[in-house]
């Protein structure tokens, strides 16, 4: 029986994609690409916003296109939050939520055994407790996501998140220890840990991130550690000053900013303002002498006036950041924002997204340049047509460098001589 897995959405989901292949494969499946022809294919969805939705039901309709005869499932996010526009989805012979990866493995042979329709999706409550997930192999052969924490709190107004991933929930420390062995011994040389809310990790064990920090960084093997988004004003100074004394810690942090404006973070129910962000960006490269500080930044939010933008413009100029996303607000139903007055046109979102969009591109290529001079350590990832072997700095900064030798998967030292168009370049020490 051959199985293929299409994944959208985050990082989270693309670990819980890899638990789920590990747990079929058990159970006597073959993996295979979702392009190759297989007996299920399974759907993990995202739902974070409107258009995640959109690309679930085109993977759907193409996958029941394409091959009529195959049992699908749709599992995670969108599911979860909107159970019942999931039932009507006729493309759909299995559907499960967020809520237990585990339970899809029995729901698709079920399926497969009865011919009836399954579907499964229970809802998240206050008592439970982190899944049970490990992992000893992951799709990227250097680099390894480890989802260590799921659910949110914080309750956004644009955000459907916490209806879709429930309750904060923490991955205990020896069960994290444990996978971070079992991946150093099938070599791999960095992690990252990831979470639905990263920064919220522990609150429900008694423990905090900067736990899990210093417990993945004492595996033996594990050269590197890495962290996902992070939401900043869950990270006291204590936490930081902690993090700086761990030397397998990347110096790149991506703290969600989402508005330079502090009105617009009022409306988005975000739980800081500019000042205290700015402060907690300083503190990191007081601690982190040449971090690359990234994030996302959202334009085009409810009521988002242009003085507003300018403002939020301003700020992010101001902080300088190594890299950001930027994304224009879209209605996520089940939402707050979505029931805001002052809805924007597209056309002013996208024109304002054109304008972040410069802003960060000339602070992201600045914070390059800053890298020529120096000598860092390269994790090679891949090698690429015309550029040779292409890798990531600890600071996330991706390097090049012209050369013959099969160094993927390995870390050397580089001299960074030039830095063009997104891009270092260096040569080998």
């Amino acid at each position: 029986m051959r199985i293929a897995f299409y994944t959208l959405g985050c990082k989270v989901n693309q670990y819980e994609t890899e638990l789920l292949s590990g747990l079929f494969h058990s159970e006597g499946f073959d993996i295979v690409s979702h392009m190759d022809e297989a007996d299920v294919y399974v759907v993990n969805s995202c739902t974070v916003t409107a258009s995640g939705d959109s690309k679930t039901r085109k993977a759907l309709h193409r996958l029941r296109r394409e091959h009529p005869g195959a049992l699908i499932a749709l599992t995670g996010c969108f599911p979860q939050a909107f159970p019942e526009a999931a039932e009507q989805l006729p493309e759909a012979d299995v559907i499960t939520g967020s809520k237990s990866r585990h339970a899809l493995v029995g729901a698709v042979k079920r399926a497969l055994s009865t011919g009836e329709r399954v579907i499964e999706i229970t809802p998240h409550t206050k008592d439970e407790v982190f899944e049970e997930m490990n992992i000893s192999s992951f799709a990227e052969r250097t680099r390894a996501f480890v989802k260590i924490q799921d659910g949110c709190e914080r309750y956004c107004s644009y955000c459907i998140i916490p209806k879709a991933r429930g309750f904060i929930r923490s991955k205990p420390l020896d069960s994290l220890k444990k996978e971070l062995f079992s991946l150093a011994e099938n070599g791999y040389l960095e992690i990252v840990l990831v979470g639905i809310n990263l920064s919220s990790y522990g609150k429900d064990l008694g423990l905090r991130l900067i736990d899990a920090i210093e417990a993945a960084c004492s595996v033996k093997g594990i050269e590197r550690v890495r962290l996902g988004s992070l939401e900043p004003e869950l990270l006291s100074d204590e936490d930081i000053l902690r993090m700086s004394r761990q030397p397998k810690l990347c110096p790149q942090f991506h703290l969600s900013l989402q508005s330079g404006c502090d009105e617009t973070l009022r409306r988005m129910n975000r739980h800081y303002d500019t000042a205290e962000y700015r402060r907690i960006v300083d503190r990191f490269r007081e601690c982190f002498p040449g971090c690359a500080v990234t994030t996302d930044i959202m334009v085009g939010f409810p009521g988002e006036t242009e003085e507003e933008f300018e403002q939020s413009l301003a700020f992010v100029r101001s902080i300088r950041f190594a890299k950001a996303h930027v994304f224009a607000y879209s209605v996520r139903e089940g939402t707050r924002a979505a029931v805001m007055d002052s809805q924007l046109p597209n056309a002013v979102k996208e024109e304002r997204s054109r304008r972040m969009i410069k802003i960060t591109g000339e602070t992201a290529a600045a914070f390059l340049k800053e890298q020529v001079g120096q000598t860092v350590p390269v994790l090679f990832e891949s090698r690429q047509n015309g550029l040779g072997l292409h890798g990531y700095a600890p600071n996330y900064s991706p390097v090049a460098v012209k050369t013959d030798l099969p160094l993927t998967g390995e870390i050397r030292a580089v001299h960074i001589i030039n830095a063009t168009e997104g891009l270092c370049t260096g040569e080998l020490i």
